[in-house]
């Protein structure tokens, strides 16, 4: 192994100019990471280094990874290199994914007569209005499958709950064709199978509903009270109640006859014939 010395650093910055001193030789030498860290000796370092190298994937096999459907950070994470390495490669893979996903929005869904006239956006828009979701929200993607063929797929958010339909998608002509591969697929190209749930609980036929009091049905007005009338026996004569709203009439009793000043009074021929004797005033 022969030695080498310095002669400074390239005129480009990034690396250092080494000279055979026998042959006159000189060589380019990259200021990489590695070679501060054997300058510095830090062993520790350098072994660090050669195992990121070591995991390192080539670029075609981090754009399979990504065209098959997996993100940059799921990439970089399972090869042990930084997002930075992997977004170099995968960005021209996510171009073509998002570009196929559109595509397929404007191919037809596949029915038992043929292809829909309508586009795969279209019904699922549809679909999405009767059902009170907002399709703005909803994101489209696509990856290629393990048989070459691509895959669609519509993510969105209703409640709490994450939701996804996946359509196997052919490129063709006229924009070309979409099969449903999963039940959220097949339940929104089919719209007018989907029914609002119901607020009312259904009567049996021929029962009527019961209409059950709430706080808004009670009327402002009093409502009148209902006096209970006592059931007559046979042999007895009982007269009905007055209404409520009339006020019962009492009899007054009628004026006492009154004789003049200091002159008794004459009983009438009623009294002498009864018996009955006179009252003085």
């Amino acid at each position: 192994m022969r030695a080498l010395r310095v002669v400074g650093l390239h005129e480009d910055g990034k690396s250092i100019v080494c000279e055979d001193p026998a042959s006159r030789t000189r060589f380019l030498l990259p200021a990489d990471e590695r070679l501060r860290a054997a300058a510095r000796g830090d062993i520790t370092r350098l072994g660090q280094i050669e195992i990121e190298l070591e995991s390192q994937m080539r670029p075609r096999e981090i754009q399979a990874r990504i065209r098959a459907g997996e993100s940059v950070e799921q990439v970089a994470s399972g090869a042990g290199v930084t997002v930075q390495r992997v977004e170099r490669f995968a960005y021209p893979v996510l171009l073509e994914r998002s570009r196929t996903a559109e595509l397929a929005q404007r191919a037809h869904p596949v029915r038992e007569d043929g292809p829909d006239v309508q586009t795969l956006g279209e019904v699922v828009a549809h679909s999405f209005g009767q059902r009170g979701h907002d399709y703005s929200q909803a994101t489209w993607d696509s990856w290629r499958g393990d048989d070459g063929k691509w895959v669609v797929v519509l993510s969105w958010k209703a409640g709490r709950s994450d939701n996804r339909a996946h359509w196997s998608f052919s490129p063709g002509a006229h924009g070309g064709t979409v099969q449903a591969l999963d039940e959220n697929a097949e339940v929104l190209l089919n719209p007018n199978a989907y029914r609002a749930p119901r607020t009312v609980r259904a009567l049996d036929p021929g029962r009527e509903a019961v209409i059950q009091p709430t706080l808004d049905s009670i009327p402002d007005e009093p409502v009148a009270k209902v006096i209970d009338a006592p059931i007559a026996e046979p042999d007895e004569d009982v007269e009905p109640p007055l209404p409520a709203d009339e006020p019962e009439e009492v009899a007054e009793p009628a004026p006492r006859a009154k004789g003049k000043k200091n002159h008794p009074i004459v009983p009438s021929w009623e009294d002498v014939l009864l018996g009955v004797r006179s009252q003085r005033g």
